[in-house]
């Protein structure tokens, strides 16, 4: 079991349910480290006082807030506990909503939110309570110096909550340029109904296990074949067709329709015997060029 980010309860109208804060999900990106490549020697990082130029160990930091230039108040742990000691220790229900209420843009992080011991029966009604009702729990709750706005929802055995981001961390919409009148530019029915039936034959049951990052396991692959070639330090030099295919101008001119047959396969059978357009690239080569 993994270590609680933070420790505290659920305040829901008049119950409170205690609980402990755990990470739902991890990274699994390439750790690559900053080399110097005249040496191959690791960049490090340092934390130095911009007056002096010495560095500075991490007893000797605190936190501050800036009123003017080169004037701070400063904050330590036990001062933003003591700001609202209240709203560090607590998850606060503010109301409950349509989970399609909510734009995929506001979500940013999930948590498991696991009952602390004495906390199982008040927990499992709140969790009984979301599930049974199909809503979710909007809430707001401080980690470390900053307060979140939250969604609590069931998620089998368990809560989950999710931090959201607040309205004004949303930025506006950018503006999308919208197709061209004319015949060759405007989206036709046609084109949508072939698009809607391409979504029909793609359509499959939900299961995670099937997707890889197989980006991450070409990178390692990569990093064996050097390591067994004793290519431990060597600079692998820019790909000329690389920088071709940079430079190259695509075309605009796209035919929407042909493209949507071939990827149905033409149910009616004409494109089985159809030989395939040259100019169009194999699966194969778009894992190679990629």
């Amino acid at each position: 079991m993994s270590r609680p980010i933070w420790k505290g309860a659920i305040s829901f109208g008049l119950v409170h349910v205690p609980v402990e804060l755990h990470s739902a999900s991890t990274s699994s990106g390439i750790d690559l480290d900053l080399l110097d490549k005249r040496d191959f020697a690791p960049v490090g990082y340092k934390k130095y006082n911009k007056s002096t130029g010495k560095e500075v160990t991490q007893e000797d930091i605190v936190k501050g807030y800036a009123i003017e230039k080169d004037e701070y108040v400063v904050l330590t742990d036990a001062d933003l506990r003591k700001a609202n000691p209240e709203s560090t220790q607590t998850i606060d229900i503010l109301s409950f909503v349509e989970a399609s209420d909510i734009p995929v843009i506001f979500f940013e992080q999930p948590y498991y939110l696991v009952p602390s011991k004495g906390g199982e029966k008040v927990y499992a009604l709140l969790r009984q309570t979301l599930e049974r009702s199909g809503k979710l729990a909007l809430g707001q709750v401080v980690i470390r110096t900053k307060q979140h706005l939250a969604a609590l929802m069931p998620l089998q055995e368990v809560i989950v909550l999710n931090l959201l981001r607040y309205q004004e961390e949303i930025r506006e919409l950018p503006e999308i340029p919208l197709p061209k009148s004319g015949k060759q530019s405007l989206v036709s029915a046609k084109e949508v109904e072939m698009a809607l039936s391409l979504v029909k034959d793609m359509t499959e049951s939900w299961n995670p296990e099937q997707y890889q990052d197989t980006y991450r396991q070409d990178i390692l692959k990569l990093v064996q074949k050097k390591v067994k070639a004793k290519q431990t330090h060597f600079l692998t030099e820019p790909d000329s067709d690389a920088v071709k295919t940079k430079d190259a101008k695509p075309s605009n001119v796209v035919d929407l329709l042909q493209l949507l047959k071939n990827s149905l396969g033409d149910k009616s059978g004409k494109s089985k015997s159809a030989k395939p357009r040259s100019d169009k690239p194999s699966k194969t080569a778009d894992k190679q060029s990629a």
